[in-house]
């Protein structure tokens, strides 16, 4: 009897590109985990701390979905693009930080920022086309574009310049197909801040290049440093800019998955060149965010009382006041640059004084396996030997970490060379590090 032959098969894009998600690299990591070691396992990999009763979201902020959700108007459909009152909420709260009022036109509701960078991605995909990522960066968006079919070019964020963009390098890697650039700001994985100029020069680039900028801003105003909080869409006026943001890191709900894509775009560039048909087009086709999440967005975004973003933003300050400081107390690993913003720092592996470990990606498997700490290796953010560390988490998580990571970081030290001199007595013995 002949064996039967089945049609189908899986989908090896969707696989590959699966995989390049910072799920899909941690997934690497944690397998490594030994549950028999008697140790609680420490995740200081992802950048969600609605976990920790010291970051739970404002009261207010519970009480608004509550109340949406018990005035049962909001059981049904929203319209494609979101609902009117809560587009003019989005609208009015950007604005604040703007030259210029954004238009409730302006605004696409999307099942958190996630989808707001898959509808943009998806919009200027097409044959031959690329896009240029920063690198460290945060790995979904070369997932994103490998299975839009965007060619991925990486320009470096210098850790030697606070993490800034290499202009230089960016408008060398550019070409007749680059279609935008990306900035993540505050930056994830970096936990830097731009300032307003290199955020001038980025837009004057871009518009030399004739690209638009893809703006990242989910941790917009999560700052705590010396550079405030500037927004991509103050430079709408010279360059066309589409603006990514959700409720998920400064209000601490990521799973609600409420975001939004804006269009800044003063000059009427993206509609003109179909960019803005596209991107409805996208949402035609794809699900709508939660109705009773929506409905909500006008208290949340305007009157959340400015007491729950001032203790989070301490929260962070010191949480990441102590693990840059840890970190440095540590043989084998440091941390260059203080982070300013966002809930991450980049921690540099110095290999020439551990023994046994070839690279980031051997470090934070093997210290899931011994100690049950996992972290973020740099090379699933395209930057060899560093790893993340989020610092958004309750205090006591950071001290049980860290000590076990020194504790790692000492275990795997390389031995000193131990040198003995005979002079008559005593024996007086010198060691060389």
């Amino acid at each position: 009897m002949a064996e039967q032959q089945w049609r189908f098969g899986g989908n090896s894009k969707v696989i590959g590109a699966g995989a390049m998600t910072l799920r899909g690299v941690m997934d690497g990591v944690t397998k490594n985990l030994n549950e028999n070691n008697g140790k609680s396992v420490i995740h200081l990999s992802q950048g969600d701390p609605s976990a920790f009763p010291s970051f739970r979201t404002s009261a207010f902020v519970e009480e608004a979905v509550s109340n949406a959700l018990r005035s049962a108007n909001f059981n049904g459909y929203s319209s494609t693009a979101g609902l009117p009152a809560a587009r003019s909420a989005v609208a009015e709260y950007l604005s604040k930080d703007l030259p210029y009022n954004v238009t409730s036109d302006d605004v696409f509701l999307t099942n958190g920022c996630t989808q707001a960078l898959e509808a943009a991605l998806t919009a200027l995909a097409r044959p031959g086309a690329n896009i240029l990522l920063p690198r460290p960066g945060y790995p979904d968006y070369e997932a994103r574009a490998a299975f839009a079919g965007l060619e991925v070019r990486h320009f470096d964020l210098v850790p030697e310049n606070d993490w800034e963009v290499d202009l230089a390098a960016v408008e060398a890697l550019g070409d007749e197909n680059t279609v935008a650039i990306v900035i993540i700001n505050p930056g994830n994985p970096c936990g830097n801040v731009f300032k307003y100029d290199h955020l001038k020069k980025i837009a004057e680039t871009a518009r030399k290049m004739g690209i638009l900028v893809i703006a990242d801003e989910v941790y917009c105003h999560l700052t705590f440093g010396s550079n405030p909080f500037t927004p991509m869409g103050v430079f709408a006026s010279i360059v066309p800019i589409i603006t990514l943001g959700s409720l998920s890191k400064k209000w601490i709900v990521p799973g609600w998955r409420i975001g939004w894509l804006v269009i800044n775009d003063l000059h009427g560039i993206l509609t003109n060149h179909g960019i803005v048909d596209t991107i409805k087009g996208f949402f035609n086709i794809s699900s709508d965010p939660v109705t009773f999440i929506q409905a909500a967005l006008p208290e949340i975004l305007l009157k959340t009382p400015t007491e729950f973003y001032d203790k989070i933003v301490n929260l962070f300050r010191e949480s990441a006041e102590k693990c840059y400081k840890l970190t440095n107390e540590i043989p084998g690993i440091s941390c260059p640059i203080k982070p300013q913003g966002c809930m991450f720092l980049m921690i540099k592996l110095d290999l020439s004084k551990l023994e046994g470990i070839k690279d980031d990606l051997d470090f934070c498997c093997k210290l899931a396996k011994e100690e049950s700490v996992v972290l973020v290796p740099g090379v699933g953010l395209g930057l060899k030997n560093w790893m993340r560390v989020t610092f958004a988490v309750e205090e006591s998580y950071i001290d049980e970490a860290f000590q076990r990571m020194r504790a790692f970081c000492e275990r795997h030290a390389k031995i000193h060379t131990k040198v003995s001199y005979y002079i008559e007595s005593p024996v007086f013995e010198f060691v060389y590090v």
